[in-house]
């Protein structure tokens, strides 16, 4: 009788065992079917443009016993710089002044006192300092302009130039022309698998937009995840990535 009962206990798990294994079997093939009903692609998109508007920024400054006296000199100094930059091209509308800065400045003078070495702080007078900002869509002014500006230091005038930082008026329009660009690369990559692999493509599911890059033209700038936007370079390179997710007929 207890022979008889476990081949029936045997039978049942062997049954058992066979219809869980039809089981784990079949949904490992549903899924491997659903898996394949998906196409995902990258598309890429590309261009070289040159900027069309620079921001260049002049500062100066001097320094003075007498806060007045150094007002009045900065504000010479200032005109001599505004007639300096229309002369060479300038409009008076591309210059915006910026107010004066004043602060005091010292000097420490070290001393011994009861064998002990100590600071004295002097007043040295005052720093009085300003900028200008330079918009123009003149590009080679501004580069002409920025390489000569510091001749004015032969006049006494203390002069600092910055780099011209170059931009792009017309970035919406590109970005714009790009994802088109990028979408229709991604979607032709997705019909070039499907046909490889003997299926018709399917309805987009999904589509995602990767990082909008501006790098130099031919610079060895790398890409960087949350973008790059290059400014000190006049020519340049945009690129973007657009991801799509297809379905599969």
């Amino acid at each position: 009788m207890k022979t008889k009962y476990l081949k029936l206990a045997v039978s049942a798990l062997i049954g058992l065992s066979i219809v869980l294994s039809a089981s784990i079997l079949g949904s490992s093939y549903k899924y491997k079917f659903v898996a394949n009903e998906t196409i995902y692609t990258t598309g890429l998109a590309e261009k070289e443009f040159t900027s069309d508007l620079a921001v260049w920024s002049v500062s100066y400054s001097n320094k003075s016993l007498n806060k007045q006296q150094g007002f009045v000199q900065l504000k010479k100094d200032a005109k001599t710089i505004k007639e300096y930059l229309i002369s060479k091209g300038f409009k008076e509308s591309e210059l915006v002044f910026s107010s004066i800065n004043s602060e005091k400045h010292y000097t420490y003078n070290e001393y011994r006192s009861n064998g002990e070495y100590r600071q004295e702080q002097v007043f040295d007078g005052y720093i009085l300092s300003q900028n200008v900002r330079i918009e123009s869509k003149n590009l080679s002014i501004v580069e002409l302009a920025s390489r000569e500006i510091t001749d004015l230091i032969n006049v006494g005038i203390e002069i600092n130039s910055e780099s011209p930082s170059y931009y792009y008026t017309k970035l919406e329009d590109l970005k714009i022309e790009l994802i088109s660009k990028a979408t229709e690369n991604a979607t032709l990559r997705a019909k070039q698998i499907a046909e490889k692999s003997g299926s018709d493509l399917g309805n987009l599911k999904s589509a995602t937009m990767g990082v909008f890059q501006i790098t130099g033209r031919n610079s060895s700038e790398q890409y960087e995840w949350g973008g790059v936007f290059n400014t000190t370079d006049k020519d340049k390179k945009a690129s973007i990535t657009v991801k799509l997710n297809f379905g599969i007929d």
